[in-house]
This record gives C-alpha cells, sequence and structure tokens, in this order.
C-alpha cells in the first residue's frame, strides 16, 4: 500500500457566513448548498447536474455539553481542494486517484466556537462529518445523545432498502444480523419494520437520479447507526437500539474532545456511481501498519453443503485434498471444530494444509453475553487475555485466518470490539473474516488485516429453505447495486451442486445455472471467496464450469458497470491485470436480451462466451469481438452469462 498524501492545492474562499454556501465538485456536476435557517438551525442540500437529489435537510448534534442543533451562528467557511492517490488491492479498485471540494464550516455559540460540518464534495460523492470542539471549563469528554443529519428526498423518490430487525429475536437471539429482505421500488415514508433500515440505503428520484445512503469510518470510538424514517421523505440518522447487545451498555457515543464523528456519505448520480464508488475508502486512513503481506484468494468450505456433521477430521482433509486440487489457498473450517476435531488435529491438518499449499480458517463465535447461540468455540473472542492466547496457538500453527459470528448490534462496546478483534488478530497475521455481524465501514482501508463481511442474506439460506433458492438471482441482482457497493462481502456461493446435500441428491434445490455461478464469483466482490463448491464437482460439474472456478480472480484492479436495475438484471465487468471479467444475470421471468458495448475488448479479440440456453444448459463458445465492439445477448431467467479474453 502506498502511504495516502493529501494536499490542500488551492484556498478557494474564506467568507463570513452571512448568506448561503455553496461547495462544488471538482467537475461542477455535484453541488451542497449550506446554510442556516431561521433559529440558528443548520442545513444543507445537494443537487447533481442541476438536479436537487436530497432536499433542505438539517444538520447537527445533540451532546451532553450542549445541543447543536440550533441556536448557532455561521462564522466561516473554509473552501480547499483535497486530493489523494492510495492503492488497495483488496476492494473493488486497486489504484484510487481521488479529487475533492472540503469546506469547514465552522459553527460558534456566543462568540465560541462549538462545531465544525466538514465536507467533502468529489465528482460523484458528497461526504460530511462533524467536529465537536472542549466546551467551557476545559471540558475534554463528552456523549453525543443523537443526532439531527437527516437525509430528505424528493417528493416522488422511491425506496430500495433492507429493514433493521429488532435485538434479541430470531435464532438463539441474535438478532440485529443484518440479513434481512430488501423492499424494492416502494414509496418514501415506510420504516421497515418499525426500527428503521441498515445501511446501505438505496433511493431513486424522479429524475432517475439515484441516491446511495451509507456511513464510513465508525470505529470503537462512535456507534454504528441506521437510518431512521420520521415522515414522508425524511430520514435521520438512528443511534442503536436500546436492547442490542443484551440491554448491556448506552446507545450513545462518548468521544474525547475535539473529537469527530464518523462520515456520513451520499453518492448521486447514474447507477454507474452507485456501483463503482470508492468513498468508503477514500475517507478514512490505515489505523495500524500490516504485520506481514496477507494472502487473499479462494477457498473452499464444507458447512454450506454438509452442515455440523461435515467438521470432523477426514471430511476437511478432504476438503484440504479438494482446495489444492482446484489451486485454492484456504479451507474455512466452521462451527464445532474444537469438539468435533480438537485443538491438537486441527495442528495435524494445519501442516497437512502447508503441506498442500492450503491454509485455514476457523470458526469462532463472537460470545459473550448478547446472544444465545450455543455453537464453539465460544467465550475467547470476547476476552482480550483468552483471545490473545488462542491467537497466539493459531499463529504458532499456520492457521491463516478467522471468522468470528453472531455479534450483538452497535453499540459502543460492540464496535470497539471489532476492532480489538482486528488489531489483536493482526499482531498474530491472521486475516478476519465476520459473520453475523453489521456492514463494514471503510475497515479493508482501516484495518488491513480486515478480508470481508457477511451483513447480508447469504448462502446459508438456500441451503435452509427453498424459498432463499426461488428467489436467490432476485436477491444477486440487488446486492451488486446496495450491500456490495460499500465493502466487501462474504457471502459464500457459486455452488455448482444441484442440491444443497453432500449426497448431491436431496435437499433444498439450487434453480440457478452453472454460468450464473461462474457469474457471481466475479459478481460479488471479496478478497477473499470461500465458494460452496464440493469435492464431487470435480466429477460431476461441467469441466468447463471447474477450469472457470479454478483461475477466477479474487481481488480486481478495476469494476465497470455496464446495465441492469436493481432486483431485476445486473451486467457488470472487473480487471484483474489485463484481464477483463465481463459478467451477468438475470431475475426476470423473460429472457433479457441485449446489445451491449464492451470498449475493453478490441476488434478481433478472441473472446470466452459462457451462456445458458433457454432450459439453463450451460455451453462455452469462442467469439470474435466485431469493429463495433458491441455484442448481442441473451441471458435466461435464473440464466447467467460470462465473458472474457
Amino acid at each position: 500500500m502506498k502511504k495516502t498524501i493529501v494536499t490542500c492545492l488551492a484556498m478557494l474562499c474564506m467568507t463570513m457566513a452571512t448568506e448561503a454556501q455553496q461547495i462544488k465538485s471538482p467537475d461542477g456536476k455535484v453541488t451542497v448548498n449550506l446554510e442556516l435557517t431561521d433559529g440558528g438551525k443548520p442545513c444543507y442540500r445537494v443537487s447533481y447536474q442541476e438536479q436537487e437529489v436530497v432536499t433542505n435537510s438539517p444538520l447537527g448534534l445533540t451532546t451532553n455539553i450542549g445541543d447543536f442543533t440550533q441556536g448557532l451562528e455561521l462564522k466561516e467557511t473554509v473552501q480547499n481542494k483535497v486530493s489523494q492517490s492510495y492503492d488497495l488491492r483488496n476492494i473493488k479498485q486497486s489504484h484510487i486517484d481521488y479529487e475533492a471540494t472540503e469546506a469547514v464550516a465552522t459553527f460558534t455559540r456566543q462568540g465560541n466556537p462549538v462545531m465544525d460540518i466538514i465536507f467533502r464534495v468529489s465528482n460523484r460523492d458528497v461526504a460530511y462529518r462533524y467536529k465537536i470542539y472542549p466546551g467551557r471549563r476545559d471540558t475534554r469528554v463528552c456523549v453525543v445523545e443523537s443526532e439531527a443529519s437527516s437525509f430528505v428526498m424528493p417528493e416522488g423518490t422511491t425506496t430500495f432498502l433492507c429493514p433493521q430487525s429488532k435485538p434479541m429475536g430470531g435464532f438463539a437471539r441474535t438478532s440485529p444480523s443484518y440479513e434481512t429482505s430488501y423492499t424494492l421500488d416502494e414509496a418514501v415514508g415506510k420504516n421497515g419494520w418499525g426500527e428503521g433500515y441498515t445501511f446501505p440505503c438505496l433511493f431513486k428520484t424522479p429524475q432517475d437520479q439515484w441516491v446511495l445512503i451509507s456511513e464510513t469510518g465508525t470505529d470503537g470510538n462512535y456507534v454504528g447507526c441506521r437510518l431512521l424514517n420520521e415522515q414522508g421523505g425524511k430520514y435521520r440518522i438512528g443511534f442503536p437500539q436500546p436492547g442490542e447487545l443484551n440491554g448491556a451498555g448506552s446507545t450513545t457515543a462518548a468521544i474525547a474532545l475535539p473529537g469527530f464523528t464518523p462520515w456520513r456519505t451520499i453518492t448521486v448520480g447514474p447507477l454507474s456511481n452507485i456501483v463503482e464508488t470508492t468513498v468508503p475508502f477514500d475517507l478514512v486512513e490505515p489505523k495500524y501498519k500490516a504485520s506481514q503481506d496477507y494472502i487473499y484468494g479462494k477457498g473452499s468450505w464444507s458447512w454450506i453443503i454438509g452442515m455440523d456433521n461435515s467438521c470432523n477430521y477426514d471430511e476437511q482433509k478432504r476438503y484440504i485434498d479438494f482446495s489444492a486440487a482446484m489451486g485454492y489457498q484456504s479451507v474455512l473450517i466452521d462451527a464445532f471444530w474444537d469438539r468435533q476435531i480438537g485443538y491438537d488435529r486441527i495442528a495435524e491438518l494445519a501442516r497437512y494444509g502447508r503441506e498442500k499449499g492450503v491454509g485455514l480458517f476457523l470458526w469462532y463465535n463472537s460470545n459473550g453475553a448478547w446472544n444465545d447461540a450455543p455453537q464453539t468455540p465460544i467465550g475467547k473472542m470476547n476476552n482480550a487475555r483468552i483471545r490473545r492466547q488462542e491467537m497466539k496457538w493459531m499463529h504458532d500453527n499456520g492457521i491463516r485466518g478467522i471468522k468470528v459470528d453472531f455479534f450483538g448490534g452497535d453499540k459502543q462496546p460492540m464496535m470497539q470490539l471489532y476492532e480489538d478483534i482486528l488489531a489483536d488478530a493482526n499482531d498474530f497475521g491472521l486475516l478476519v473474516i465476520f459473520h453475523g455481524c453489521t456492514l463494514p465501514r471503510g475497515w479493508e482501508r482501516m484495518y488491513p488485516n480486515y478480508a470481508a463481511s457477511e451483513a447480508v442474506l447469504a448462502s446459508e439460506n438456500l441451503h435452509f429453505g427453498q424459498g432463499a433458492c426461488d428467489a436467490e438471482a432476485h436477491n444477486a441482482c440487488i446486492h451488486a447495486f446496495i450491500r456490495n457497493t460499500v465493502g466487501s462481502m462474504d457471502f459464500g456461493g457459486s455452488t455448482l451442486n444441484k442440491f444443497y446435500n453432500a449426497d448431491n441428491q436431496h435437499g433444498t434445490v439450487r434453480k440457478t445455472s452453472d454460468v450464473y455461478a461462474l457469474a457471481t464469483a466475479v459478481l460479488f466482490q471479496s478478497a477473499v471467496q470461500h465458494f460452496a463448491l464440493a469435492p464431487n464437482n470435480l466429477t460431476d460439474a461441467p469441466s468447463w464450469a471447474i477450469d472457470f472456478m479454478k483461475q477466477v480472480p479474487t481481488t480486481w484492479d478495476e469494476v465497470k458497470f455496464i446495465d441492469g436495475y436493481p432486483g431485476k438484471y445486473v451486467i457488470m465487468a472487473r480487471r484483474s491485470g489485463d484481464k477483463w471479467y465481463v459478467v451477468g444475470i438475470n431475475a426476470e421471468q423473460q429472457p433479457l436480451k441485449k446489445t451491449i458495448t464492451l470498449p475493453m475488448f478490441a476488434k478481433d479479440t478472441q473472446l470466452q462466451v459462457y451462456s445458458d440456453d433457454a432450459q439453463l444448459q450451460g455451453s462455452v463458445k469462442t467469439v470474435k469481438q466485431n469493429k463495433k465492439l458491441q455484442m448481442t445477448i441473451t441471458i435466461p431467467c435464473n440464466g447467467g452469462l460470462v465473458i472474457m479474453q
């Protein structure tokens, strides 16, 4: 990773704020207007190409040292050009050149500065955060009790949202686990199941402009937030629910002063801006150095097909052999390994895997005292002394990483636990995957050993219920536009079994095609991918499918959105090195027929095209790129498409 360099290129203006302040993106397409309304209440609005996409919306904080939502004066606004370049190999784009206009608006009360609102406006994103000044009498700490931070959508806007679940519900009282179904193309004015919505949140304005709202930079110094609908098109930042973490801890955030809140982010414009945004990473910095050069890549995972009974020595050895045969880097050993295999035999498996060039990831329960999940190992990741002993054992036995599951909400102590697990794991050279967990918020850049998070209705549901299999393509056509746009998504899919069962003869039935499975291996972005493949696929799956899954990358240099609509279909491209992969899937009942332009492939390039017929029977053929650099494609319902050199 290159050291990030941020430079102020030019002082644009320093104004006494007697009227509305305007902040424009470098290309002039995005505009933020900041002003004080009657009563000294700060508010802002956002336009894209002169179309208002966020209407007049409140700003400010309520704290235990003062109410900074009203009675304020805007002293001055200082604007600068900000630019930075950085490399990050575990997100959607490996090299980023970021430019934005930064505006620091200082608010006072009785002549004393109390709060800054800091805006960053790039060519597709708006972000803002607060800086709180020490209060009178040398106050050095405060509690942020709530935020007025709101996003008021234009009349006629429709929503694409994931409802927040109530705490201490669901399996073993593990909710919220951020695994609920999206509602699509609904009118504004609803509040989910009564508790608002999980980030990120997607909106479409009547002028067909898209708005993606999320947050980034959240760590142990704040709470994780959600979006609450107050009325009509007004959505406000919401703090955690009291019942989270089994009721322990405050819903508020305690911070040292002067202190900063996380960034609120708003990506605007066409769907290409939404899919290609890097704003979660543009606004944060690494919190520590990587202790080693971490190995990403592909792996196998027995649990998704074989469930808990597959967690035994012989089956995990078979999966190590399978990963080696596929050229994969790892095997994920899931819950109950401590009981059903044991520490000594795990060490044997680790040595065996090392001989085969295959590392191990081990599953852990996060608990604590915040839910009833019985899966073991338990009571280790929540205690610093025990956690570090466990991690030393893993380091000494060559374990590559951990998958930690069943977290308990977004209160500040839980956000601190995420950070502590990551920091300790880095000390012992371990990658970290989170499951049953909150959304990552810029963590790929903040924590160099962070690999991915679930925070989505992921592949285990395909095993548990036929309804999830029936809706698989529909859900996948959502994730590419919402969840996976802001952070690595550990989905655990791309199965080639016909049934979600070890004998491949019974169980829930996969409705999607083999080509669909290949397409989602590219569509879903995560630097570490544990696919739902099984050893039997070496003989019962098409050879072209296995060959593709052997060579597909998990780290990418570039992403390009081509076409699509949330919940209906998606076509996009990713580049690894000098090789492009164009993939598509279709969830609509009618076949998707499109002529797409593919400028990444030169005229007369020989292309490999994986496609499905009407019966979802896949095949691969060679096609020469034409002089118009276009291709006419057809994707049946539940089918897929892959085009590559």
